[in-house]
């Protein structure tokens, strides 16, 4: 009986899990590629421990990396192990923690200007997606949704005389309601009336949309944020090479925190609150966002020498 290719046995699996409701977006684009990466080395039969390695620090030599790819391929080999017991599952932590965090770039008030600045910026002059890109970037920073959560809204989603925001099929099909400040409301009016006026009648009902009525791919306001941070001479100051737009809801949660001490609010009293808004399956996953800045820093040392000095 022919052996199916590796790349087979990973649609093959990929299959199975989506049926049963996971997405398996980014651990299936990683997973066919170690498919890919078996088949084109000629490697036959089951998985192995040796090829599991080599595919895990093929193209890189961060170890994190390595470590990453080998936490999505175990559940895969422990599924094969079913059906081929020679199946070589690599162990848990082979190269270390998987969940090492790198300190995200924490936005300033006035990068956050900076940037919708130079969105507004964008050609062509009077057009839409300079008004959009400026609106985009502005709603992550107001409200940290993710960027694939703002991209999807439609109009409907949107109900500008409530004030409110629903973010339908988030990250573990959840929906949630998302309250907005009256300024990020005002914001969101203006855009709807030029977009109206920009396209009457639009092909999409998208709420961000491109000057021609479709909707803004998420690639194409990585690259150009990615531009924009390059025009405006912006370096990482946290662990990745660059700013990234997902930095804006780090930004976001942990300014909370820092607003909730400066108003002298007990921030374990809302941080459940602020888990519900940002559309978090658990609050550990808030307190995992939040990064000691300097002005939360200042915060936590003063708190501790009242504490020691018994005030």
């Amino acid at each position: 009986m022919k052996r199916l290719s590796m790349v087979a046995l990973v649609e093959d699996y990929l299959a199975i899990r989506r049926q049963l409701g996971f997405a398996l977006k980014i651990q299936g684009y990683q997973l066919l590629h170690f498919g890919r990466f078996a088949d084109d080395n000629g490697h036959c039969g089951p998985i192995t421990l040796d090829l599991a390695v080599q595919w895990a620090r093929s193209n890189t030599t961060r170890p994190i990396t390595w470590t990453t790819r080998i936490n999505v391929l175990r559940p895969f080999a422990k599924y094969r192990a079913q059906f081929d017991p020679a199946t070589e599952i690599p162990p848990p932590r082979l190269f270390g923690l998987g969940q090492r965090r790198l300190v995200p770039h924490i936005y300033s008030a006035e990068e956050v200007q900076s940037l919708m600045a130079a969105a507004a910026q964008l050609p062509p002059a009077g057009g839409l997606r300079p008004a959009t890109y400026e609106t985009l970037f502005g709603l992550l920073a107001a409200t940290g949704l993710r960027i694939s959560e703002a991209l999807r809204l439609t109009l409907k989603d949107v109900d500008l005389s409530a004030g409110i925001i629903t973010v339908n099929e988030a990250k573990f099909h959840k929906s949630r309601l998302v309250p907005l400040h009256s300024t990020t409301t005002e914001a969101l009016r203006r855009y709807t009336c030029l977009r109206n006026a920009k396209l009457p009648a639009p092909p999409s009902d998208d709420f961000f949309l491109s000057d021609g009525g479709r909707r803004v791919l998420q690639d194409t306001v990585q690259h150009r944020f990615r531009h924009m941070c390059d025009q405006l001479h912006w370096h990482s100051r946290g662990g990745h090479k660059a700013p990234r737009i997902h930095d804006l809801r780090h930004s976001f949660i942990t300014n909370c925190m820092l607003r909730w001490y400066q108003q002298g609010i007990n921030p374990d009293k809302e941080i459940l609150a602020l888990s519900t808004y940002v559309g978090h399956a658990e609050v550990t996953y808030t307190y995992w966002y939040i990064t000691g800045i300097p002005e939360l820093m200042a915060i936590a040392t003063r708190r501790f020498e009242q504490f020691t000095s018994g005030i």
